[in-house]
């Protein structure tokens, strides 16, 4: 995306009111007067602590006797900087415009063309003498050529004035962007005469935390971690992804260290993952075939489902981006789908990546007692779900179909709907035996067939437990459990299979007639 180009073919058509929602009010204010010089058209600026100032006046050099720019009168300047050929730049405000209304009114009867830049106005959006000026003077846009420009945090714009509105995001730093900032940040450095030590891989790395942020934080990051130590580190990992956290509530930067071989059981979901990796990848080209876009995998709880994701990153090379939906209710009206909406487009700002949402019932779960906010996020995710072209595979899990909205689980949603169910004897014998060797314990010291036999009706998460517990009651001992240990800790439990014997049989009934067995 070229902003300037953007910005200059919404001046051509004449648009009366442009918004820029960015926290980079600097970067969209150079972008405008760069766009004023080129374009010669007169930048005025407002602000409540300077009111109207018209920002890009210029005279011609000092012994022309000729000055260059259009404004209005002139009350106070104060030079800024030098222009072209010894021209200079000054800064004119006009009187008596601090306050919004004023200065409104001021454009609106002297009809100056220019672009008019308007910074933080949204507390005025109230105020039907504001809102009234700012209409009029998008109506006599077409006569006289004025652009209101409106730079704000977040806007949101009344019906009457949106209609004569076009929104601009600035774009975010690409690849390439982030890689001449972490350079200059490193020359910078080394100007100071200090020598600095470059890891290609966390470097690499760097890039992909630090997608999806705007470019005066991605800056600020490369900046404070480089000039630390001297380097790019993991710790500056750890850093960049806890403050991608706070600029994208919602969303987390998960570390992905499993592989598929980390996962016993569900060959047909892997191998369906398998088949599709190349092709999401770029790796093989088939025209006519589209790319996966994502499954939904349903189950009996602690059977791998959540795991499944973060293998499927890390088998396929990729970011694991987890989307918290919950995290993202508000108590005000609208402000949840709006935080949805800027989770999900801060997803696609750092693609490719896998987009793990964890018990997405819970999220999209309609409750008639919530207003309708639980109808209106389902509809905000599955409009996206439908519309997205961003390289973003979603891997959605759930524990309770019977809470999922008919609407998400009907075909063209996801690829396919996957059901886990508890482990069959090869699986536990797998699942076994990666647990134990996490543990430094040597699988071919244990009655394997035993274990498996006994931990019929186990989840993968609840082997796990028993592998763990037989640890700890070995630990007094100082010594290793053996397979009467780990035997004792398996009668001792009381897995899910039991407990919730009735709920399990309705999940298999349901995922019978509607879902891929994943093994």
């Amino acid at each position: 995306m070229n902003d300037q180009r953007d910005l200059a073919a919404l001046l051509r058509s004449r648009t009366p009111i442009i918004v820029i929602e960015t926290m980079e009010e600097l970067r969209a204010l150079r972008l405008l007067e760069q766009l004023g010089n080129s374009l010669d058209i007169p930048l005025y600026r407002w602000s409540a602590a300077s009111g109207l100032v018209h920002a890009n006046f210029r005279y011609g050099p000092r012994d022309s006797g000729r000055q260059e720019g259009r404004g209005f009168g002139i009350v106070g300047d104060y030079p800024r900087n030098q222009g072209s050929a010894g021209s200079e730049r000054r800064e004119h405000a006009v009187e008596d415009t601090r306050k919004l209304g004023q200065a409104l009114d001021f454009i609106d009867k002297r009809g100056q063309k220019g672009i008019y830049v308007l910074l933080d106005i949204h507390p005025y959006m109230e105020d039907p003498v504001v809102l009234r000026l700012l209409r009029e003077i998008a109506l006599d846009h077409a006569i006289d050529g004025r652009t209101l420009v409106l730079i704000s945090a977040r806007l949101e714009l009344p019906t009457k004035l949106a209609r004569h509105a076009a929104s601009v995001r600035l774009s975010l730093p690409d690849e390439a962007r982030i890689r001449a900032l972490m350079e200059e940040e490193f020359a910078l450095y080394a100007r100071q005469g200090k020598p600095a030590r470059r890891d290609g891989a966390v470097e690499d790395a760097m890039v992909r935390y630090v997608s999806g942020l705007c470019e005066e934080d991605v800056r600020h990051l490369l900046r404070q971690s480089i000039h630390d130590d001297g380097a790019l580190t993991r710790e500056d990992l750890a850093r960049a992804a806890r403050y991608k956290e706070t600029a994208l509530p919602g969303l987390s930067l998960e570390s992905v260290v499993d592989t598929p071989d980390a996962i016993g059981g569900l060959l047909r979901l892997r191998r369906w993952l398998a088949q599709r990796r190349p092709i999401f990848l770029g790796e093989v080209e088939r025209p006519g075939l589209p790319p996966p876009r994502g499954v939904l995998i349903m189950g009996v709880q602690g059977t791998g489902k959540s795991l499944t994701a973060k293998a499927t990153a890390a088998s396929w090379g990729l970011p694991l981006l987890r989307l918290d939906i919950g995290a993202l209710y508000d108590k005000f009206q609208g402000e949840t789908e709006r935080k949805l909406r800027e989770a999900l487009q801060g997803a696609e700002n750092m693609q490719p990546l896998v987009l793990w949402i964890d018990e997405i019932e819970k999220a999209v779960a309609t409750d008639d007692n919530d207003g309708g906010v639980s109808r209106r996020v389902l509809g905000t995710l599955l409009t996206w779900l439908a519309e997205r072209r961003a390289r973003i595979f979603i891997v959605a899990t759930a524990n309770d179909v019977q809470a999922l909205p008919p609407e998400l689980v009907r075909k063209g949603r996801f690829d396919e709907l996957f059901f886990v169910d508890l482990p069959d004897a090869p699986a536990r014998d797998t699942i076994f035996r990666i647990h134990l060797g996490r543990h430094r314990l040597n699988p071919a010291n244990y009655a394997l067939a035993e274990l498996v036999a006994a931990s019929a009706g186990f989840s993968g998460a609840e082997i796990e437990q028993a592998v763990v517990a037989a640890l700890y009651e070995a630990l007094p001992d100082g010594r290793e459990p053996d397979s009467a240990t780990l035997l004792a800790e398996i009668r001792r439990t009381r897995p899910l299979s039991v407990v919730m014997e009735e709920k399990i049989a309705a999940l298999r009934a349901w995922a019978a007639e509607r879902c891929v067995m994943a093994d």
